[in-house]
């Protein structure tokens, strides 16, 4: 059943909730946020703009970015051979590593804690773990994508991105591309934003790699401005998630211990709404760009880990 949601200007519905939060909207309890959108009518919709069997996976290599950003580990694989193959296993292996699903446990506000409320002790890992990856990992994510092509959409205009330097996109930028691809967002679209920087990651030098690994208040690449009114864009769209190809959706440097200058605070604890990061758009969009049908069907399978903060994309885009 469709639900009127409200408008962030008219957010928190609960007055003892904090400002510019959705805590409750989807119940006092909830813990799976804006992925609730993805309604039986809106996967069925979206298995209808599936037109010519095309399927573009999105998850980078596992052991890319090398080496690997935001201090995390490399990832170690080993495999046994037996008498009748073979098994393997992982070690250091973190889940946000590549292609990415940022979990609602994954980021607190420094005042109000975790989405709809919970704290840092109900953040467990084990039974009764609160926000963790496995509520979106027992429905599974689909529905209808829309792909936006910033990068491609800004060099045609004359104004391409540098993927070293600090760019705050926003709000004209996102409606600038809708407008050039004429490609409307609707209530409960996943939202794939390409920025470009896969793109240049993959041709990058090792001493730009290297760079690029630095502490993110070190480096400057582009992405999301930090504003406020780019959280309430992204609520008023009412988008079930938002995934990019960029390294941390938003512009960089940020300062992680700010809920004015970290936009995944505002979007994760504050108002629930699903963030991936590098996703792997490249082949996705240059098809989009060739058909100018920048819509079809999405779909995720996160891992399915109690408490998890983080999980491989495991995403699919079908057109």
């Amino acid at each position: 059943m469709a639900m009127q949601l409200p408008r962030y200007e008219e957010l928190p519905i609960d007055p003892k909730a904090p400002a510019g939060s959705s805590w409750g909207v989807f119940g006092s309890d909830d813990q799976v946020g804006s992925i609730n959108l993805l309604t039986e009518s809106r996967v069925k919709a979206a298995c209808g703009l599936v037109h010519n069997g095309r399927v573009f996976s999105l998850n980078w290599d596992l052991e890319l970015p090398d080496p690997p950003l935001a201090g995390r580990g490399a990832m170690r694989h080993t495999i046994h051979r037996g008498p009748i193959g073979t098994d393997d296993h992982y070690d250091n292996f973190f889940t946000q590593r590549s292609s990415q699903w940022d979990a609602l446990s994954h980021v607190q506000h420094p005042l109000y804690g975790f989405y709809n409320g919970r704290t840092m002790d109900e953040i467990t890992g084990a039974k009764g773990s609160k926000n963790g990856m496995d509520n979106w990992a027992r429905r599974g994510i689909a529905g209808r994508f829309t792909l936006l092509d910033i990068d491609r959409f800004r060099a045609e205009d004359g104004r391409p991105l540098d993927q070293k330097r600090a760019e705050a996109l926003t709000v004209e930028d996102l409606e600038g591309a809708v407008r050039r691809q004429g490609s409307p967002i609707e209530e409960g679209d996943v939202l794939l934003l390409r920025f470009g920087w896969m793109s240049w990651y993959e041709q990058a030098d090792r001493s730009d790699r290297e760079w690029a690994a630095l502490p993110p208040e070190e480096i400057g690449t582009p992405g999301l401005a930090h504003e406020e009114d780019v959280a309430a864009w992204l609520w008023d769209q009412h988008v079930a998630a938002v995934a990019t190809d960029s390294p941390a959706l938003e512009v960089l440097p940020v300062d992680q211990t700010s809920a004015e200058s970290f936009l995944h605070i505002r979007l994760i604890p504050m108002l629930g709404i699903a963030i991936g990061e590098m996703f792997d758009l490249e082949a996705l969009a240059d098809d989009c760009a060739s058909d100018h049908r920048y819509h079809g069907l999405f779909t995720a399978a996160p891992l399915n880990k109690v408490g998890g903060s983080g999980s491989p994309a495991n995403a699919l885009a079908i057109k």
